[in-house]
This record gives structure tokens, C-alpha cells and sequence, in this order.
């Protein structure tokens, strides 16, 4: 352990995030920290979001840094950019980002040690230069952090709402309103805990999606865009299931009986905005709709012309 001691010169509305701005952590790293009983408030243990007071001393043990072998692999991914402190990827469908679960290999995580000779330790060693994460069935951009300094950055940016996330996604039925916001608290499920859910106000997390329609099939789908306000787990695929609009071809919270013979959810983060880290450029990526999802818009296209 290395104990580090801090004197508060200013209040601090929480205690995570004085913790998170001293050791040049993550704000969700500092309430783990907090949480395992490794930070110290005035010699006492105390809740993430415990005020500081001036003048307050605060005891913060960094654990020893672990290790693991995550093996480099030859794994094909798109590198859309990539410069000395970031890369932004566009991630295939069916490709988890981090390993879990016992499992260390197949991963973007695996691909990215390959292609990539430096990532960001702030996640530890399971998710090396991870910001943020899609899911595994879910296609398109991330961005990765290539050093520490550049991951608090990109950490910021998203708690800010200054890196904007935009997704477009094949629902089931025909969405009334041509524009919306959906915001609601999202948790796990109380039975099913490999799910998630929209739970009762007080419970879970604030969840905020705003959507657009892109344009309504007669077959009764509509192609969606999608903004994201928030990061929960699931969000959007929650969000349109919470709607009656699940996103088709979701094995999780959508129809039972499957449409298009597809290997997975119709959702593709196909917009990402940001702030360099380093320079404070505004840059904007694309990503093109992947093979799959065209092929099922192909379908409806031809059957709109009869």
C-alpha cells in the first residue's frame, strides 16, 4: 500500500471527486477506493458523498498495482485516427471490448496491445486505455486513451457532456413523435441481474436519452437516432424497449422471435465528438453503416418500392 496524505485548502461538495482530483484518478476508481475502505476522512471511513470541509485531512492507500497477462492478438479492427494521445476505433459487431468473466482473450482490449504501443493504466490492467465502452453486439466508434493524461481528459469530458455519442439504431414499430426524450432511472433488474431495467424514481440511475426519427418503414420499423446524455449500461437498448420500440434483432430486450437472421442487436455508434485532449481541437468521426445492418435496411428499401 502507499498512503497518501492530503489537507483540504477549499470545501469539497464530495468526497469521491476531491479524492479522484487529488490522485489523478477516475471519480468511479475513487469511490472504489472509498468503498474498499482504502480512503480515510478525518481518520474515519466515510461515504463517497461525504462533504469535505476546509482544513479536513484526507488518508488515501493506493493499492499495489496488479498484474495480468493479457495476451496481444492479431484481431482485425478499424483504426479510424490515431496520434500520440488518443486512437479512435471502429469496433466490428460480435467484439467485446474488455476481457471479463475469466476471459482474457478475443477481446478489443487484446487487439488494441497488439496494434497500439502505448495505452492508459487509469482503468487497471483488465481495461488498458478504455474510456468507455460499447457492447459487444453493438458496432462503431470509441475512443481510446493512449496515456493517463489523456484518459482524465476524455473522463471529464463525457461526465461533462462535452463528448457527444450519437448512435443509429432499427426499431420495432412505428415511433409516433418524430423527436423525444426519454429520462428515467436505470438499474439491474431485480431477478434477472444480467439484465437491466427502468426502475421506480429513487432506485438505480439517472438515465437521459434524447431521440430523432430518421425515417419510418411501412413494414412497421423505424430507423432511429439516438444521443446520449448519460452512460448507463444497456441505456439505449433499455430506453427502446421501456418505449414498445426494442432494437431489432436484440437478443436481451427485444422480440422473442427474431428477424433478418441476425447475430445481434441493429445499433451502431456511428458519431463521435470530442475535445482533443492535449490541443482542445473539436473533432468529429463517422462511421459508415456496418455490412449487416445495411443488408436488413436493403431489405425494407425494396419492399417500400414493392
Amino acid at each position: 500500500m502507499n498512503r497518501q496524505t492530503f489537507v483540504a485548502d477549499a470545501p469539497a461538495e464530495r468526497l469521491d471527486v476531491f479524492v479522484s482530483e487529488k490522485l489523478g484518478v477516475t471519480r468511479s476508481a475513487a469511490k472504489k477506493l472509498i468503498e474498499d475502505g482504502c480512503v480515510l476522512l478525518s481518520g474515519k471511513e466515510a461515504k463517497a458523498s461525504h462533504p469535505v470541509k476546509a482544513g479536513e485531512r484526507v488518508e488515501a492507500d493506493m493499492p499495489a498495482p496488479k498484474t495480468l497477462d493479457l495476451t496481444p492478438e492479431d484481431i482485425p479492427i478499424g483504426i479510424v485516427y490515431e496520434d500520440d494521445d488518443i486512437a479512435v476505433i471502429d469496433k466490428p459487431q460480435g467484439l467485446t471490448v474488455h476481457a471479463g468473466n475469466g476471459n482474457l482473450s478475443g477481446t478489443l482490449v487484446n487487439a488494441l496491445l497488439f496494434r497500439l504501443k502505448s495505452l492508459s493504466t487509469i482503468n487497471g490492467v483488465v481495461r488498458p486505455g478504455i474510456v468507455h465502452r460499447i457492447d459487444k453486439d453493438t458496432s462503431g466508434l470509441l475512443v481510446v486513451a493512449k496515456n493517463d493524461a489523456a484518459h482524465l481528459s476524455l473522463s471529464a469530458q463525457i461526465a461533462e457532456k462535452t463528448c457527444a455519442r450519437e448512435y443509429l439504431a432499427l426499431c420495432e414499430g412505428i415511433f409516433k413523435e418524430d423527436r423525444g426524450t426519454v429520462e428515467t432511472q436505470i438499474g439491474r433488474h431485480p431477478t434477472d441481474r444480467i439484465r437491466m431495467a427502468v426502475l421506480p424514481a429513487g432506485k438505480g440511475r439517472r438515465a437521459v436519452t434524447h431521440f430523432e426519427v430518421v425515417k419510418r418503414y411501412a413494414k412497421g420499423f423505424t430507423l432511429v437516432r439516438f444521443r446520449l446524455e448519460t452512460g448507463r449500461t444497456h441505456q439505449i437498448r433499455v430506453h427502446c424497449r421501456y418505449m414498445g420500440h426494442p432494437i431489432v434483432g436484440d437478443p436481451v430486450y427485444g422480440s422473442k422471435k427474431q428477424k433478418f437472421e441476425l447475430k445481434g442487436q441493429l445499433l451502431h455508434a456511428f458519431r463521435l465528438s470530442l475535445d482533443h485532449p492535449r490541443t482542445g481541437e473539436r473533432m468529429t468521426f463517422e462511421s459508415p453503416l456496418p455490412a449487416h445492418f445495411k443488408r436488413v435496411l436493403d431489405i425494407l428499401e425494396k419492399s417500400e418500392r414493392g
